[in-house]
């Protein structure tokens, strides 16, 4: 009994310890004296120092507790799994982009990170997570080096190959792009707003991922997910982007549902998609409502509203394509009606005539749009299938918004405030 109470002894884990920082004393300092599993507790004041974490440890910040790096290199670089940063302000990274420079640097292998609740400022690279699985990265506050081109500067999250990342209720502004995410698979973003960047989201080359309930405005581009199988696209809100509210490019077997994209240069950018759902969405007050190219057939289009867009859609392609094969889509612009009272028109919606082709190739033609002039061209289009092109067409549309709250959202549409 006694062996077996010693050899008990000498397998069980060392209690955690606690270890105090003080103002004026290193961080460095107590990292170097610390044991796997301590947590280190740091007093308010203002550090100057690049931190290498190498060991599962704890570093949990007072209010106000500054880390500056001086302006060199990265602040932080973890090096170890199962690290645990909160309520830190990050701040004054190197801003060599050669070397990825960043506020917070998980290496390959810094598994199970967590970073909570901190901020991040003046920093190139706000987060760059590489090949580390299963991290959480929740309610910190990124702004990046505004003071540079958005060329010059870093993204606020930048992840690479790393598996089932949790990017939960960040707020991220002034960086390259928001979230740039390459071959990293079953992610979740979630609650996340991103503003005067390039890009929202960056999305390439990943799979079975969830973006949910994220806010992306005064962007260049809100949602851009480009070579992507399998993601779910769910309640964001996307508006005044220069650009694209939601980019889908070479993108399949997806779904994008229940979105608001307003007050964009072009609601949707379809590109090369195929095998998708989108469903649900509300695509307003946009100068292009959906610019479909590229092949993009065999998607599932339906209960969508189409309002006040300058040009509904733009369809470059060879043959029609049938949307709304459910309860349809809304379109504002439908001059059709409901003679049966069943809420669907009993005649067909066709996206676009020759007249909106014309007008695609030739924009100052839109200064006639209404005219007299305009009206007898598209009438003449309708009656002579020789001058017909090929089109979106909505066999019974919706007669009435699903939305009930879009005049609101087409106010907040309106641009506003400074560019990325």
């Amino acid at each position: 009994m006694l062996a077996g109470l010693l050899g008990a002894l000498a397998c069980a884990k060392p209690e955690a310890a606690t270890l105090q920082v003080r103002a004026g004393e290193r961080i460095g300092d107590a990292i170097e004296r610390a044991s796997a599993g301590d947590v280190i507790e740091i007093e308010r004041g203002r550090y100057v120092e690049n931190l290498r974490i190498d060991k599962p440890l704890t570093l949990l910040g007072a209010e106000g507790v500054s880390v500056s790096g001086d302006g060199h290199g990265d602040v932080i670089r973890v090096a170890s799994p199962d690290v645990r940063i909160e309520k830190l302000i990050v701040r004054d990274g190197g801003g060599d982009l050669g070397q990825q420079n960043a506020g917070i640097y998980l290496q390959p292998g810094s598994h199970r990170a967590i970073v909570r609740e901190c901020v991040f400022a003046n920093v190139l690279f706000g987060l760059w997570i590489e090949k580390a699985d299963d991290v959480l990265i929740e309610r910190n506050l990124v702004t990046g080096m505004r003071h540079r081109l958005s060329s010059q500067r870093g993204n606020g999250i930048q992840l690479y190959n790393s598996q089932r990342a949790r990017i939960l209720h960040n707020q991220i502004s002034f960086t390259r792009d928001g979230i740039y995410v390459d071959v990293s698979h079953d992610a979740r973003f979630i609650g996340n707003e991103i503003h005067h960047v390039r890009y929202g989201s960056h999305y390439m080359n990943s799979y079975r991922n969830v973006w949910q309930g994220n806010d992306s405005h005064d962007n260049l581009g809100g949602l851009a997910l480009m070579e992507v199988r399998d993601i779910q696209v769910i309640g964001n809100r996307t508006w005044n982007n220069a650009d694209h509210g939601i980019m889908l490019r070479t993108l399949q077997d997806s779904t994008i549902a229940d979105n608001i994209s307003v007050g964009n240069a072009r609601g949707l950018f379809v590109y090369d998609a195929e095998y998708n759902v989108l469903r649900g969405n509300l695509v307003a007050g946009n100068r292009v409502g959906m610019h479909l190219w590229a092949g993009s057939y065999h998607n599932e289009v339906d209960g969508n509203d189409f309002i006040h867009n300058g040009e509904q859609v733009r369809y470059v392609a060879s043959r029609d394509v049938q949307w709304g094969r459910g309860g349809g889509n809304f379109w504002s612009n439908y001059l059709g009606w409901d003679q049966d009272g069943d809420a669907r028109g009993d005649v067909p919606f066709e996206a676009s005539d020759a007249v909106d082709r014309m007008v695609t190739r030739y924009p100052f033609v839109k200064l006639l749009d209404n005219s007299p002039v305009m009206q007898t061209l598209k009438m003449i289009a309708r009656q002579f299938p020789v001058m017909r092109v090929a089109t979106i067409v909505d066999e019974k549309p919706a007669m009435r918004p699903h939305h009930a709250d879009w005049a609101q959202w087409l106010e907040r549409g309106k641009p506003r405030g400074e560019s990325p």
